[in-house]
């Protein structure tokens, strides 16, 4: 049985994919198994995969039509035959030794999971220089390096979302079953794993030290996309229907709180992410969905910070406030704000109703009296 399998889900990543593989196939861990899931690619990301696959036995190559994100993943989970399992985004890498110190840490503590922090990256394309952000998976640096069941620190969920950026204990995967959202389109199927690894864990640890490197400058990653508008809220109620299952009452419970935390969230960097012609309708769905949540008692408001719990609130009560606050210009830059502006003040010279004003302003008073007083 190999210590770890590495999955990677790949899909037209030709360019970062080498990057990639290098860093996995020269882990100081040997023994390893690397699961490549080809998910259709139309580039040459499947021939560079059957080249390091010919040249490396420790490669499962898998290609297959494509079908998404989840499917893929589960693909992965259902193959690998390793101790603890990884993932890699294949437009992402790792450094050499990250694998054999999640190793060897999650043996000697006997856990169901352990993750590090991380790395967000961008590369200059010309120079090749990259600018590193080091991320905290815990903000407040409090539960770093301790032995933590999620039940009874269920806080910890609060924590960076990410699902690449640790090991997973195979046994226990397999036990609850934990697999991803396979909805045909949909995007961001790694926060209904997130979920159900932190609920279902009873051992887990967060080190605060970075290992993974988590590119930012891909183009055509889903947190560029601007046309998958509903995708965060496909998954939440993926993962809402998962604390409905018979048995999972108590978890429901233990966890409804920072659900709504982590959901209210995913919905705000939604905002940012897509399509100015599509936030005000956004916005009114997912202020129906906090009212429902508040209705249903499910909405702890102590777990946000006052600011955080007087925008939701603005959310719940006046959708239209809530836009014209803080989603309107939510993802802009300033030079955006101001292309912004200029079209909505565009809009308002061309309406009849500023033309009609525009004239008024005109006329002899005399003549204005008697217009006022014809309407």
């Amino acid at each position: 049985m190999p210590k770890v399998s590495i999955i990677i889900p790949t899909y037209n990543v030709e360019n970062y994919l080498r990057e990639c593989m290098e860093s996995i196939v020269r882990q100081t861990l040997q023994d390893i198994e690397i699961i490549c899931i080809n998910d259709g690619s139309t580039d040459g990301s499947l021939r560079i995969l059957k080249e390091y696959a010919e040249k490396d036995k420790r490669i499962v190559l898998i290609d297959k039509k494509n079908e998404g994100y989840g499917v893929g993943m589960n693909i992965g989970l259902e193959k690998a035959t390793g101790e603890y399992i990884g993932i890699v985004e294949p437009d992402d890498f790792v450094p050499l030794c990250m694998y054999e110190d999640l190793y060897t840490v999650a043996k000697e503590n006997d856990l169901d999971f352990v993750k590090a922090d991380f790395y967000r990256f961008t590369r200059n394309e010309e120079t090749g220089d990259m600018h590193l952000v080091y991320n905290h998976l815990d903000s407040e640096g409090e539960e770093y390096n301790k032995v933590i069941n999620p039940f009874e620190k269920p806080y910890i969920t609060k924590f960076t979302m990410n699902t690449w950026s640790g090991i997973y204990r195979r046994e226990y995967i397999e036990k609850y079953h934990i697999r991803h959202n396979t909805t045909p389109g949909a995007s961001f199927q790694d926060n209904g794993f997130f979920w159900q690894t932190f609920i279902y864990a009873k051992r887990c640890m967060f080190l605060d030290k970075p290992y993974y490197m988590n590119r930012r400058d891909n183009p055509n990653s889903s947190v560029n996309s601007k046309e998958k508008v509903y995708c965060m809220n496909v998954e939440y109620d993926f993962v809402r229907d998962i604390f409905m299952q018979k048995g999972n009452e108590e978890l429901w419970e233990r966890f409804k709180a920072y659900y709504n935390y982590k959901r209210y969230f995913s919905y705000t960097f939604t905002i940012g992410r897509i399509s100015d012609e599509f936030k005000r309708e956004y916005v009114d769905r997912i202020s129906r969905e906090f009212k429902r949540a508040q209705e249903l008692e499910e909405l702890d408001m102590s777990v946000f910070t006052p600011r955080t719990r007087e925008r939701l609130s603005l959310l719940i009560k006046d959708p239209d406030g809530y836009y014209q606050k803080y989603a309107l210009f939510e993802g802009s830059s300033t030079a955006d704000q101001i292309r912004k502006l200029e079209r909505e003040l565009n809009d308002v010279r061309r309406s009849t109703t500023f033309k009609i004003g525009k004239a008024m302003m005109f006329l002899p008073r005399s003549i204005k009296k008697k217009v006022v007083r014809r309407k």
